[in-house]
């Protein structure tokens, strides 16, 4: 008797035309469609697997389910609640499909704030021509040292592309400790607030856990360099914006790039916008071609490892959220 792969309508992907995929990459599997909630709570009994979102009450419905497919790399707080932790079911994400456009986007923001573009692009739409920059005020990779926090396929490409400029880059990360390509060293979390204050630029790329949530508050500002700057392309909670924005209008802090926030969309009157040493964009560093391709590969290959009772890609420690 075929296993049932259930696919719960979503937002983030072509629900039916991502179905018919996996039934023609999977065979061995019955792949079933939910378009809406109703759907879900019926058909939930019988899933061996599904793709999508539950909540407290859908998951009591599915007793048999033993793989669960995120719709997202990194899902938002609340997607594990204590109920799926606690639950049998193995999770897996989409993790690994967004590095190459991530880490570009995290590099082209250390480059710009390095050499001022953010003032310089305010200027620009006031046609004002004011050659403030200083030599002081630039960033000089070949000098510089980059701490990147997260050193997941994300943080090792920005490693790898930073230290092509010449930086020295250090990483922080929970569990990889071996170096990789152009990261000279990885340190645990617990080093944090000793490496912050030797770094000249700090990349943030870490998901949205409960260890992650205000890492970068008041008191881990004071610590970093006043000319340092700060790049965040991983998840919004992991930077409090208040203390951020007191840190630049002060001057304790060089400059900062940001594409997540803790609130989305970043409200019009907040005032980060007006920051003249911020850089923002609304959320776009995962944007770039092929990746719907990539999340329906990494679909397919898993309902084939399913089918096939192979070990799953991207597997999730659903405690930690990633």
């Amino acid at each position: 008797m075929k296993r049932t792969f259930l696919m719960i309508a979503s937002p983030d992907a072509p629900t039916e035309d991502w179905a018919q995929a996996v039934a023609l990459a999977a065979p061995e599997l019955q792949v079933v469609v939910a378009p809406d909630r109703d759907s879900a709570l019926r058909l939930l009994p019988q899933a061996d697997a599904a793709f999508g979102t539950l909540d407290a009450e859908l998951l009591a419905q599915a007793s048999r389910l033993a793989w669960l497919q995120a719709p997202q790399a990194a899902p938002p707080a609340g997607y594990f609640f204590p109920e799926l932790v606690a639950h049998p079911v193995q999770v897996t994400n989409f993790r690994g499909i967004y590095n190459d456009h991530v880490a570009t986007h995290a590099v082209a923001m250390l480059l710009a704030l390095a050499r001022g573009f953010p003032r310089y692009m305010r200027q620009q739409g006031r046609g004002e021509w004011s050659r403030h920059l200083a030599d002081e005020d630039v960033l000089h990779l070949p000098e510089s040292r980059v701490l990147v926090v997260g050193v997941g396929g994300i943080g090792a490409e920005i490693g790898r592309m930073v230290a092509a400029f010449g930086a020295k880059v250090v990483g922080i990360d929970p569990r990889r400790t071996e170096p990789v390509e152009g990261i000279a060293t990885i340190f645990p979390p617990a080093e944090l607030d000793r490496l912050l204050p030797s770094a000249d630029a700090v990349i943030l790329t870490l998901p949205h856990t409960p260890e992650s949530e205000g890492l970068i508050d008041a008191r881990r500002l004071a610590l970093m360099q006043p000319r340092s700057l700060l790049i965040n392309i991983g998840r919004g909670a992991t930077v409090r914006l208040d203390p951020l924005v007191e840190a630049l209008r002060q001057e304790r802090l060089g400059g900062a790039a940001l594409d997540v926030f803790e609130e989305e969309p970043l409200p019009p009157d907040h005032p980060l916008w007006r920051e003249p040493r911020a850089l923002l964009t609304p959320h776009v560093a995962v944007v770039g071609p092929h990746i719907v391709e990539r999340r329906l590969a990494v679909l397919c290959d898993n309902a084939q490892r399913f089918a096939a009772g192979q070990p799953l890609r991207n597997v999730v420690d659903k405690a930690l959220w990633y």
